[in-house]
């Protein structure tokens, strides 16, 4: 395997991702971890993330919570706090790519929708804005999807919440600039992680997205993990209000 990049700058720093336990999000914890940074990670797979933070260690810290459930969640990264300080590099990724069948989507299966993929990226940055701030500044980096720009009948739900980051994003980026806050977005292609394997993909529409893009290999969780840690560290330290694309030229 090819030696992948270190971010001295990530060294010490505390971190903490949403829905970390597994798939992109582990990838981003342990990549973080490999940085030597301080993370925390929040997902509402208990079995999971506690498995993960004993395999990682002392930098990996596990607080579990079910991030549609907004008081919960912002003592969940009250709870963080405590563990690390001030959170300087925070990571959106938690999000779930339920399909629905296009006419039977439901109020409640749509409001559902944005608060697993989009609403907690907000509340979440909201939450650790004091600290950040107090800290003289810090990152965020949203996970958001090309999903949003094919149009995928079944996807609509996700692929709104999807192009709503990407507002979310440029908004925040603009207005928290002067506090030394850079708020960008990665937007992965067709990665397929074991829950899309087992839910939605066989082999052969595997095969058939990556014949679809420029590159013909296979994304993977680390090449959008790679995407998110540069966007963290300060080798990126004049971009921001960007979607860095992870999709083999899909688009």
């Amino acid at each position: 395997m090819t030696a992948k990049a270190t971010y001295p700058s990530l060294a010490g720093r505390a971190a903490l991702v949403t829905g970390g336990a597994s798939g992109i999000g582990e990838a981003i914890v342990r990549g973080l971890v490999r940085n030597a940074a301080s993370v925390a990670f929040i997902d509402i797979d208990r079995d999971a993330g506690e498995a993960l933070a004993a395999e990682l260690g002392e930098h990996a810290h596990f607080v579990a919570c079910d991030l549609t459930d907004v008081v919960a969640l912002r003592s969940a990264v009250g709870d963080a706090e405590s563990l690390l300080g001030p959170i300087r590099a925070l990571v959106n990724n938690a999000a779930n790519d339920q399909r629905f069948g296009l006419e039977q989507i439901t109020p409640e299966q749509w409001d559902a929708s944005q608060a697993v993929n989009l609403r907690h990226q907000f509340f979440v940055t909201q939450a650790v804005l004091p600290g950040m701030k107090g800290a003289g500044g810090g990152t965020v980096v949203n996970l958001s999807s090309i999903a949003w720009q094919i149009g995928i009948s079944d996807l609509v739900p996700y692929a709104a919440a999807k192009a709503a980051v990407w507002g979310i994003t440029k908004t925040l980026g603009g207005v928290l600039g002067e506090h030394g806050i850079r708020v960008n977005a990665v937007a992965p292609g067709a990665v397929m992680t074991p829950r899309q394997l087992r839910l939605w993909h066989t082999q052969e529409s595997t095969e058939r997205a990556v014949e679809a893009q420029a590159l013909h290999a296979s994304i993977v969780e680390d090449d959008v993990a790679d995407a998110v840690l540069f966007l963290s560290s300060d080798d990126s330290r004049m971009i921001t209000k960007q979607c860095l694309t992870v999709d083999g030229g899909a688009l």
